[in-house]
Order: C-alpha cells, then structure tokens, then sequence
C-alpha cells in the first residue's frame, strides 16, 4: 500500500489545494506521509520519501518487537522530519511503545506524537542536568524530560486527576509523565529528538544508555525486521 498524506500537527484529515495540502484545523502544512499499516513494501517508499533524513530507533531490537509505525513529514526534495516506533512487551510494563521523531524546528511532527499542541519543545530543553541519554553513532544526545501536564481546565482541580509519583515513574520525571506516556527531548545534529514513551514507567528503560539507528542505513538487517501494527496513538 500506499504513503497517504497527513497533518502533521493534529489527525485532521487533510485536503490537496493547488498542489498543496490544507488541513481544517492548521491551514496550509507539509504533508506527514504514513501507512495506513506499516509494512517492509511501504517503508521502502518512505525511505525513497525522506531522502536521507535518519529514521531512528533503539537498535538492536530486542526478540518479539516489531518496527510499528513510520513516517516523513515533507516531500523528497525537502523532508522536514521523520518519526518511527517500534513496539513490544516487558515483563514490568506490558506492551510498550517507544516513538522517535528527528524533524526540524518548527515541523509539530513531536508536539502531535507527544500528544502536545505545540511546534517547539520549551525551554526547559537545555536547561540543567539532562536525565537520560542516547547514542547515535559515536555522539551523545542528551535527553531533557518535557512537561506533559496539561493545563488545568477552570472550575477543575488538577489533583483530582493527575497523580504523580506511581506507576514506576523515577523520582524527578513526575512532570514528564502523564496520561500513561513519557516524553523526553534532545537536540541531535541541529535537529530535535524526541522520544515519547507508553507507558509511562517505560522510562525506566533507559537506564542503560541506548543506541538509536538509521533504519534507512541498515542493509541486509532490514529484510531480518518485523513490520506491524497495530500502530501507537497519536
């Protein structure tokens, strides 16, 4: 099957307009270029679709994950970002899925995967002692945990909702966690990384540094791949 074009920002349906796309929502945006179901055909095409621009996962996969979901934001002659998930079971979390996005500034391709309405990570990006790392080849990318917290609704008490500190959350990545999925954001070869996490406690993963790979470099690996879904929410 097919790459079918999408908002970027938000799962609006989006229509073709003098060449472009629209979506009712965000106006006139770069297509987001996903399978309906992700298969070893369809990412063929969104490597010939993103044209260079890495496609990161944590690599090795381990035994029973599948790559889950993929995409390119943008057309062949300028891809703006690239997003792929792969999921699994642990046997303290369940299911999980673990969602990468490498775009450029601005794209809203991690703000959607995030679950977030917004284009840019924040400020606390950066800012003091990152929690968590990755490895993307021989470099180091440091990881900063992103507020997920919504703001609270008037009338509401935000603590009737949201409760913090269980679920295997570690202590200090309370604000990063909410709505059963964990976000993390670095900045990686003048791009952002984001690493989005369901569950929550799936955090707890990355206490050994991991290694992120280009899908689209692997060789005869790649054949070795399980493509599937069903694809993560978002």
């Amino acid at each position: 099957m097919a790459l079918l074009p999408a908002c970027p920002h938000c799962s609006t349906p989006v229509a073709t307009s003098g060449g472009g796309f629209d979506c009712a929502v965000h106006g006139p945006v770069p297509p987001l270029w996903r399978p309906t179901e992700p298969s070893y055909d369809d990412f063929g095409h969104h490597v010939r679709t993103s044209r260079g621009l890495p496609t990161y996962l944590p690599w090795p996969l381990g035994p029973g994950w599948r790559v889950s979901d993929f995409g390119t934001v943008g057309e062949p002659e300028r891809p703006l970002g690239t997003v792929a998930a792969c999921s699994g079971t642990t046997e303290l979390d369940g299911p999980v899925d673990v969602i990468v996005v490498h775009e450029e500034p601005g794209t809203g391709l991690g703000g959607r995967c995030a679950g977030l309405r917004l284009s840019y990570p924040g400020p606390e990006v950066g800012e003091g002692q990152a929690a968590a790392r990755v490895w993307i080849g021989h470099q180091a990318v440091s990881l900063w945990p992103l507020s997920v917290v919504p703001e609270p609704v008037a009338g509401t008490d935000p603590a009737a909702d949201v409760e913090f500190g269980g679920d295997g959350v570690p202590p200090g990545w309370e604000a990063a966690a909410h709505d059963d999925r964990a976000v993390l954001v670095g900045e990686a070869g003048g791009r952002w990384l984001w690493l989005v996490l369901q569950p929550a406690s799936a955090l707890l993963l990355l206490r050994d540094d991991w290694q992120l790979h280009d899908l689209s470099q692997l060789g005869p690996e790649l054949v070795d791949l399980t493509f599937g879904g069903p694809q993560p929410g978002w």
